[in-house]
C-alpha cells in the first residue's frame, strides 16, 4: 500500500476505517453523535490555550475526546494548530515535524505549515525531518477529524511526533516552541492514560495522574508516574502512554499563569459494546487556560475593528484626505482606551506598520488614525487605490505598558517590548520574536539599536516595559 500521495508527499490517513470511519459521511455522522454526548464548554469566557485528549478508537475514547475539543470556543480563529503526539512505533532523539506536504483525512486535506516546520528543523537540533515517524502513527492522525469538525480547515497544522523518552529533550522541545505558544495558536496534546489494569485500579491511578498534571509542575508529574510504576499494580503497563507530550506541555506552562481544568473521564470499560472491565485503558480530557490575557475581543468586535481600519485606508487612498473619525454606537472594546498597531500587507508583503500606546484616545479613534498613518508609512513604497483588492490588515490591540526590572521577565511570543531613554524610544510587537526566531538578547538588542536609536546594549540602562497584544488579521 502506498501511504504517500502519488502527486506529492502528503501523509495519507492510515487508520481511517480502523480507529474511526473511513468515509466522509459515516465519519461526520459519528462525530455529530459524539459531540451531542460531549461535555459542553465549561469556561467560555476563559482563554483556552491547549487541550489534552485521548487517541484510542472513537468507540472507546471518542466521547472524551469530543468533550475536550468541545471546550474550543465557537467561531475560534487560530492561525496554527500544533498537534503533539508521542510515537508508538519508533524511538529517536527529539521530535519529528512533518515538512514535506499536508495531512489527509476522509474530511479533506489539512494544510501543514511547512515553512514553520522547516524552520524548526533548521534552527533547533531537537527537531528533525523524519517522515517515517509519521507514517503509521495513529495518535496524531485521530485528532485531526475532531479539529476539522470544530474548526473546519481554517488553520495551518504543525504535526509533531516525539520519539524521545528523555525529560531533558522534552524541556528543549518546549523551549523551542515557546515563541509560538501564544493566543493566536492552539496546542493539542495526544495521550491515553492507564493501560490494561482492571477497571477500579484504572480509575484510581488515572485520578492520581490527572491530579499531578493539573498541578502544572513537571517534577510532580514525573514523581507521580514513578510512584504509579512502583505500586506494582497488576497489568499496569503505563499510567500515561503519551507522557513525553504532556511533559512538554508542562514545560511550556509551569511557573506561568496557566490553569488545568478536568473536563471528562472514562475508560474502555465504560464502553457499552466492548466494555471489558478486567483490562482497560483510561482516557482524560483536560483543558488548559491562559490566565495572562488582560482583555478579550469578540469575533464581532474584531470584524468591526478591521472594517473601521479598512474604511479609513480606502477613503484616504481615494481622496488623499484623512477623513473624520467614524463614531461608534457600540459598547465593548471599541470604547476602551487602549493602544493599537495597524500593519498593511499587499500580497503578503509588509507595506506599512504604525501604531501607538494608550493615552487618552479610545480604540475606535486609535485604529482609524493608525490605519491612515500606516497607509502613508514612508519606510515603504506608496500604496495606491489599485492595491486595495490585494490588501490584508493585521491589527494588534495592546495592553497597558508594564515596567520590568529584568529581561528574564520577558516571555517571547507573549510580550512586546518598549524601551525608553529620555526622548529615545522603540518597540517591537510580540509577533516580531515569533517571525524572526530571535532570542531575548537579540530581541532587546535590535530594538535598542534599530528602533530606539541607542547602542545594542542601550536597553540595559533604559526604562524597559512589556505589553501584550491581541493579534488578528482580515481583508
Amino acid at each position: 500500500m502506498n501511504f504517500w500521495n502519488n502527486k506529492n508527499t502528503n501523509r495519507r490517513a492510515v487508520v481511517a476505517g480502523k480507529f474511526y470511519p473511513g468515509d466522509r459521511d459515516s465519519l461526520m455522522s459519528q462525530l455529530s453523535e459524539l459531540f451531542e454526548q460531549a461535555v459542553k464548554n465549561l469556561n467560555e469566557k476563559k482563554n483556552l490555550q491547549a487541550i489534552i485528549t485521548p487517541h484510542a478508537g472513537y468507540v472507546f475514547s471518542g466521547k472524551v475526546a469530543a468533550s475536550a475539543f468541545n471546550q474550543i470556543p465557537e467561531n475560534s480563529n487560530y492561525k496554527r494548530i500544533f498537534v503533539i503526539a508521542s510515537s508508538h512505533q519508533f524511538r529517536f532523539n527529539g521530535a519529528s515535524v512533518y515538512t514535506e506536504g499536508n495531512y489527509q483525512t476522509p474530511l479533506g486535506e489539512l494544510e501543514v505549515d511547512t515553512g514553520l516546520a522547516k524552520k524548526l528543523t533548521e534552527t533547533s537540533p531537537v527537531f528533525q525531518k523524519n517522515n517515517e515517524a509519521h507514517l503509521y502513527e495513529h495518535s496524531l492522525e485521530v485528532q485531526l477529524p475532531f479539529l476539522q469538525f470544530v474548526l473546519k480547515n481554517n488553520f495551518k497544522l504543525v504535526p509533531i511526533i516525539l520519539g524521545t523518552n528523555r525529560p531533558e529533550d522534552c524541556e528543549q522541545i518546549a523551549r523551542t516552541l515557546t515563541p509560538w505558544f501564544t493566543p493566536e495558536n492552539f496546542f493539542v496534546i495526544s495521550t491515553d492514560f492507564s493501560h490494561y489494569p482492571e477497571y477500579e485500579n484504572a480509575k484510581k491511578y488515572d485520578r492520581l495522574t490527572a491530579d499531578a498534571i493539573c498541578k502544572n509542575k513537571s517534577e510532580v508529574l514525573l514523581k507521580t508516574l514513578e510512584q504509579n510504576k512502583l505500586a506494582n499494580i497488576e497489568n499496569l503497563a503505563t499510567s500515561l502512554c503519551g507522557w513525553t507530550s504532556v511533559l512538554t506541555l508542562l514545560y511550556l506552562t509551569e511557573n506561568k499563569k496557566y490553569t488545568y481544568n478536568e473536563v471528562d473521564y472514562q475508560n474502555s470499560g465504560d464502553t457499552i459494546i466492548y466494555g471489558d472491565k478486567d483490562s482497560v485503558v483510561g482516557y482524560w480530557g483536560i483543558a488548559v487556560y491562559n490566565e495572562n490575557s488582560v482583555f478579550q475581543i469578540t469575533e464581532q468586535e474584531k470584524e468591526k475593528i478591521l472594517e473601521k481600519a479598512r474604511n479609513s485606508i480606502t477613503n484616504y487612498l481615494k481622496t488623499g484626505v484623512k477623513g473624520e473619525i467614524d463614531k461608534t454606537n457600540s459598547g465593548g472594546m471599541l470604547n476602551e482606551i487602549t493602544g493599537v498597531f495597524v500593519s498593511i500587507y499587499i500580497k503578503d508583503e509588509l507595506r506599512g506598520c504604525i501604531g501607538g500606546f494608550a493615552q487618552e484616545k479610545t480604540l475606535n479613534e486609535m485604529v482609524q488614525e493608525m490605519a491612515v498613518s500606516a497607509a502613508r508609512d514612508r519606510r515603504f513604497d506608496n500604496i495606491g487605490p489599485d492595491d486595495l483588492e490585494n490588501m490584508e490588515l493585521e491589527i494588534s490591540v495592546l495592553s497597558p505598558l508594564k515596567e520590568i526590572k529584568s529581561e528574564e521577565e520577558i516571555e517571547l511570543g507573549r510580550h512586546g517590548i518598549y524601551i525608553r531613554n529620555g526622548l529615545n524610544t522603540g518597540t517591537f510587537l510580540p509577533q516580531v520574536a515569533v517571525k524572526t526566531g530571535w532570542d531575548v538578547n537579540e530581541f532587546l538588542g535590535r530594538c535598542s539599536r534599530d528602533k530606539a536609536g541607542l547602542s545594542w546594549d542601550g536597553w540595559k540602562t533604559a526604562e524597559l516595559f512589556t505589553y501584550e497584544a491581541v493579534i488578528f488579521r482580515g481583508v
